[in-house]
C-alpha cells in the first residue's frame, strides 16, 4: 500500500513539472511570435530559433537572494581593503 501511494505521489509530481515547463515554452512561444510578427521568410525562421533557444534573464529578485546581496556589497566594497571592507561587508549583508 505504501509502494502504491509513493508511485502515485512521483507520478503527480512529475505530472505537475512537466505541465509547468510546457506552459514556460508555450509563453516564450508567445512571447517570441509576438516579437516577430513584422518579420518573414528566413529572417522569422533565424529570430524564432535565437529567441526560443535564448535564456531568460534571471529578474531582480529571481534567484538566491543572499547570492544577490553579497554581490551587491561586494561591489560596493570593492575600493575597501581589510578592516574597513570586513566592517562594510558585515553591515551591507546585515542590512535588509
Amino acid at each position: 500500500m505504501k509502494k502504491l501511494l509513493s508511485l502515485l505521489a512521483l507520478g503527480l509530481a512529475m505530472s505537475v513539472g512537466v505541465a509547468h515547463a510546457a506552459t514556460e515554452q508555450q509563453n516564450k512561444m508567445k512571447t517570441c511570435n509576438a516579437e516577430a510578427k513584422d518579420k518573414k521568410g528566413d529572417e522569422r525562421k533565424a529570430f524564432m530559433k535565437e529567441c526560443l533557444s535564448a535564456k531568460p534573464a534571471p529578474a531582480p529578485e529571481a534567484g538566491n537572494g543572499q547570492q544577490n546581496k553579497m554581490k551587491m556589497c561586494n561591489e560596493s566594497a570593492k575600493d575597501m581593503k581589510g578592516d574597513e571592507r570586513k566592517k562594510h561587508m558585515s553591515e551591507c549583508l546585515k542590512a535588509k
